[in-house]
């Protein structure tokens, strides 16, 4: 077993590679130019997305839809993920995360285009897009929808649900001397909850949770920053420079140069807000939205919050705190951060992380099973639902690295159809961007979605 753990370790670190961040990237930057820097319309899509009304076809709101991506994305990534990054690449692994998340918007914009044009009705009237749809009905390659979905349905279970509940079962055993078997049982409970509602009940809880997490943790570091003000400019400084020079060695800190800084900070920053995964779409083509274009400025907004916002300030705060030149790395350098806020800043760490990481529970568990009704129809997803609250538990209580290693291999291989979809069908996303946004201010309506047989990927 210690062998397969090791094999799939080495696996894992080649997927997520050179070869595949380079080609994220290299998307993002390519379809920011295709789509005439698309990020200039962020204002817009930021009001759009606090619009609650219906509007066309779809099962959840604007803002429905992009809060249970947001809460999916917005994990363990955005807290721990970032640390890692500064320990690894240096404080200029930070610039490059932010900027990843800049030109990322693009891709998570194109994404959402795609996924709503060739979204489908279901037989239960319920609509159903994502990768495997746009590869089979878009590129007219249903083989690599159906691989997308089995990645998506595998991935989801590791990445999305028995990591993140062992994450909170450890946390809350080393914090409070909470057994593992309790906190899985209640989140468990939780957990079943929700989910067993489906997106309706999913997005419902979303809306609430992810801004009242997301507001609440970005206030805790903001107290943090305030105690250390006088810091701030320096800090930017060295971030900045950084970036470009690398850093050298302080401290317990080995040191990093300008690869390093790249390759750690583009690589946190792809991790945690996923554009170009493939994961966020599933859930956009869900939307209540007159076109693709509208539901796609809100779906790029998420990039935006959970990287250039979110992780940006997590990173503003383990440099400030000088911490990083200790030889800290991971949840040891977040929590030595936070600890500058006495009681309160250990506080803000461990409710962050409880509701970042069950919000991701929750928004995995709608990709996860959108796929499996993809390859086996809806008759697989309730199934899937029980199976998913099943895995909190186990999740919560076993120590699976085989599992994990294997997930995060999935969880990588995802991008791979996905990219192909987004750069064939490149045009396309510019061709709805011109109808619906250049040329018509957003208004114009757009066909309905075909409805599909409750057979799987089959769309006679």
């Amino acid at each position: 077993m210690q062998e397969l753990a090791h094999a799939l370790d080495v696996v894992s670190s080649w997927v997520w590679g050179p070869p595949l961040l380079i080609l994220l990237f290299g998307t993002h930057v390519y379809l920011t130019v295709r789509l005439r820097l698309i990020q200039r319309f962020l204002p817009l899509a930021i009001r759009l997305s606090f619009q609650h009304r219906r509007e066309g076809e779809g099962d959840v709101s604007h803002f429905g839809a992009l809060t249970t991506a947001l809460a999916a994305t917005i994990g363990t990534g955005n807290i721990v993920g970032v640390a890692t990054a500064v320990a690894a690449g240096g404080p200029g692994a930070v610039l490059w995360m932010w900027l990843t998340g800049v030109f990322g918007i693009a891709t998570k914009y194109a994404e959402a285009v795609l996924a709503v044009k060739y979204r489908v009705r279901t037989s239960s009237g319920r609509m159903a897009g994502g990768p495997m749809y746009v590869l089979e009905r878009g590129v007219g390659a249903r083989w690599l929808g159906i691989v997308f979905a089995a990645l998506t349905a595998i991935a989801a279970f590791g990445i999305g649900c028995m990591v993140q509940a062992n994450s909170i079962a450890v946390l809350l055993r080393e914090s409070f001397g909470i057994s593992p078997w309790w906190s899985g049982a209640v989140m468990t409970v939780f957990t079943g909850a929700v989910i067993l509602g489906g997106i309706t009940s999913i997005a419902r809880v979303c809306e609430k949770l992810v801004p009242f997490m997301a507001i609440f943790y970005v206030l805790g570091c903001m107290a943090l920053l305030a105690i250390h003000w006088r810091g701030i400019p320096d800090t930017l400084l060295l971030i900045v420079s950084s970036a470009f020079s690398g850093h050298a060695a302080v401290g317990g800190f080995v040191g990093a140069g300008m690869r390093e800084a790249i390759r750690f900070g583009v690589a946190r920053g792809l991790f945690s807000n996923e554009a170009g995964l493939g994961s966020a779409p599933i859930v956009a083509a869900a939307a209540q939205t007159k076109n693709p274009v509208r539901q796609a400025l809100v779906s790029s907004t998420g990039t935006f919050w959970d990287t250039v916002v979110v992780c940006a300030i997590t990173g503003l705060v383990v440099v400030n705190s000088q911490h990083w030149t200790d030889g800290l790395a991971g949840a040891a350098l977040t929590k030595a951060a936070f600890t500058d806020l006495d009681v309160v800043g250990p506080f803000v760490l461990t409710v962050g992380l409880l509701t970042f990481v069950f919000s991701t529970i929750l928004g995995w568990s709608y990709y996860g099973e959108k796929a499996a009704e993809y390859l086996f129809g809806g008759r697989a997803l309730l199934p899937y639902r029980v199976l998913w609250v099943a895995a909190v538990l186990v999740g919560s209580v076993v120590t699976l690295q085989v599992v994990w290693s294997f997930a995060d291999i999935a969880n990588g291989l995802m991008a791979i159809p996905n990219l192909v979809s987004l750069l064939l069908l490149s045009g396309v996303a510019v061709k709805e961007t011109k109808t619906y946004l250049w040329e018509n201010g957003l208004e114009r309506e757009a066909p309905q979605a075909p409805p599909v047989g409750d057979s799987g990927a089959s769309l006679e």
